[in-house]
């Protein structure tokens, strides 16, 4: 466990996210995650988590293992093709993991989807929080539109709506 990250989880306050990802922000996320499913049949979520405290913090928890938690609480692996995706934010540690379900991660794989989290994670470097998301979006879009074209109307499984946590 690194004093380094548990300090730094521990300054990282939630109005830091909300900084961050003000309201008109979350509102274009979210216009991009409808743009995107427009073109597939896959579902998509992003998540922004400001920092992790009490037991995951002290535990050390990675960010993936936290991604996977989130993926699986919000039941992003219910979806009717098994072609949900997580994009999660861990921002005190600026770790962004890519959680997909198995019928699209079959197809993109894991080098795929952290090709995605890396172009992402330097956008974020560079402070661009909203222009890597979008571009993270966008870029998941085009795999699950590859993979899981849109033929027809179909409903929204999952809420496009942007979470912070």
């Amino acid at each position: 466990m690194s004093i380094r990250r548990i300090t730094r989880h521990l300054l990282q306050h939630h109005w830091r996210a909300k900084q961050v990802f003000r309201q008109d922000v979350l509102d274009r996320i979210e216009q991009a995650i409808k743009r995107g499913e427009a073109t597939h049949s896959g579902q998509i979520r992003f998540v922004v988590e400001a920092a992790l405290d009490g037991t995951p913090l002290f535990r050390n928890q990675p960010a993936r293992a936290r991604a996977l938690d989130v993926f699986s609480h919000l039941r992003i692996w219910d979806t009717v093709h098994n072609n949900g995706v997580l994009i999660y934010l861990l921002l005190a540690d600026r770790d962004v993991e890519i959680v997909a379900d198995r019928g699209i991660d079959a197809k993109v794989g894991a080098h795929g989807w952290e090709t995605i989290c890396r172009a992402m994670e330097a956008e974020f470097r560079s402070g661009q929080f909203e222009r890597g998301v979008i571009g993270g979006i966008e870029a998941v879009s085009r795999q699950l539109s590859a993979h899981f074209p849109s033929v027809g109307p179909h409903h929204n499984e999952l809420p496009d709506t942007p979470v912070v946590m």
